[in-house]
């Protein structure tokens, strides 16, 4: 379950990295930064995904763990269905609000036409696309079927890696590369949607993943379920994507050279940060299976094993990037004072690594246990309580550098308080499963 969605995860944002990197071989900042603006518009697709494929992905394993295929098979639908309808509305809405978006994103005179641009690419043109698929791998893997959903994911990226340099370099002349980056990956995007429907279709072992009517609601509990997890799994990807906002906007009153190298360390940084979402990813089906059922023994290994490899792979993460900070920015881009400025940035930001998978790994864990209260509590407090505030903060305090260490600072305060609510809902949930000693385990 956990490597396909790895996998998954890092081939994603390889293809997302693939588009900074062939257009930093312009060697235009400008440009660079441009398409780094919109990454948390892009990021909201993310956001619309988890709304129906999170709320409902983890509805449906806990139904298979109680035997209830058809109320399952009445979940898929629905989140289908919503899937379409929002990720449609955000593609017009964008569309019909770009000049304001790309001032609120803090688009200047030399950024603007190339971000308007890119956005109109992968948002207006390939916003549905993008939405529809991550929410089919997400409920293809709710059955069990994490290779197919990983495979569908990882075969879009590499597509998107290949067209890149068709668009950018052959077809389209130059100065208009961003535009060939933008619509390599709305196709890549549609590929990867066509591929799911091709498996959904050939998927008929399970009886859950078929698409009924729209009129055909599961329960009202159900309903509930689905958007108790997948809004606020929603508003934390949102609230992530804020405050990504707010460090474009900060990093813009010094200089667009401070804003292309923080674009590159944010894009750069997720790869360890995909790869512990992987891990949850893997995870949490199994986790929502087990705890349905009410076999306490088996979820608490899988947790305890998801926490040990997410730890390990962020202390290699932190070691690799320290070493090759200035070799990893130059990959991106060749000027000498964007790669100077983001290798400082690269080597303060990674440290946060294992305590951002914390973070993730409990709003997971919730989101397994149907908890959406929980996950959205801990996702708010994150953001919105200590992350955005401390970026002011620390901004105010120390200036440009305050602004790449908040994560860190921040992230430190949040797994405390995961580890504290965590620990008093395992008391009333599992007194006698054992989830309260691995509570401490983490502790110490």
């Amino acid at each position: 379950m956990v490597m396909p969605a790895i996998i998954s995860q890092l081939i994603v944002l390889i293809y997302n990295m693939a588009d900074t990197f062939f257009i930093g071989r312009t060697n235009d900042p400008y440009m660079v930064a441009g398409a780094s603006l919109i990454l948390p518009l892009f990021n909201i697709t993310v956001a619309l995904a988890g709304l129906s494929g999170v709320g409902g992905g983890a509805l449906i394993s806990r139904l298979l763990g109680q035997k209830r295929t058809d109320e399952a098979r009445r979940v898929y639908s629905f989140c289908v269905y919503l899937a379409l309808g929002v990720s449609a509305l955000f593609s017009l809405g964008t569309l019909a609000f770009m000049r304001p978006l790309m001032d609120l994103l803090g688009a200047g005179d030399d950024t603007r036409a190339f971000a308007t641009g890119y956005a109109f690419c992968v948002i207006v043109c390939g916003g549905v696309p993008t939405v529809l698929s991550n929410t089919l791998a997400t409920l293809i893997r709710s059955i069990g079927e994490s290779g197919k959903a990983g495979f569908g994911i990882t075969m879009g990226g590499v597509i998107n890696i290949a067209l890149d340099p068709l668009f950018m370099f052959v077809l389209l002349p130059k100065g208009h590369e961003i535009m060939g980056a933008g619509i390599a990956t709305c196709l890549s995007n549609c590929i990867a949607c066509g591929y799911f429907i091709v498996v959904l279709k050939r998927l008929k072992t399970s009886g859950v993943l078929r698409l009924g009517s729209p009129a055909e609601l599961p329960e009202k509990a159900s309903l509930k379920s689905i958007f108790s997890v997948g809004v606020p799994s929603s508003i934390t990807s949102l609230l992530f994507d804020l405050d990504y906002i707010v460090i474009d906007r900060l990093m813009t009153g010094y200089s667009d050279i401070a804003l292309a190298a923080v674009g590159i360390v944010l894009k750069v940084e997720r790869l360890p940060l995909n790869t512990g979402v992987g891990i949850c990813l893997g995870m949490t089906p199994i986790v929502a299976y087990n705890f349905s059922a009410r076999n306490y023994e088996r979820m608490n290994a899988v947790k305890r094993y998801s926490l040990k490899i997410g730890l390990v792979c962020a202390a290699v993460s932190i070691a690799l990037y320290e070493l090759f900070a200035g070799q990893i920015m130059s990959i991106f881009i060749r000027d000498g004072q964007t790669v100077a400025l983001g290798t400082g940035f690269l080597r303060a930001r990674i440290l946060a690594t294992p305590l951002m998978f914390l973070s993730f790994f409990h709003v997971h864990l919730f989101n397994g246990f149907g908890e959406g209260g929980h996950a959205l509590f801990l996702g708010v407090v994150r953001w919105l309580g200590l992350n955005i505030p401390m970026l002011f903060l620390l901004n105010w305090l120390v200036g440009m550098n305050g602004i790449v260490w908040s994560q860190f600072v921040a992230d430190a305060l949040n797994v405390m308080l995961c580890f504290a609510v965590y620990r008093r809902y395992a008391r009333k949930a599992f007194p006698e499963s054992g989830s309260n000693k691995l509570v401490k385990e983490k502790t110490v």
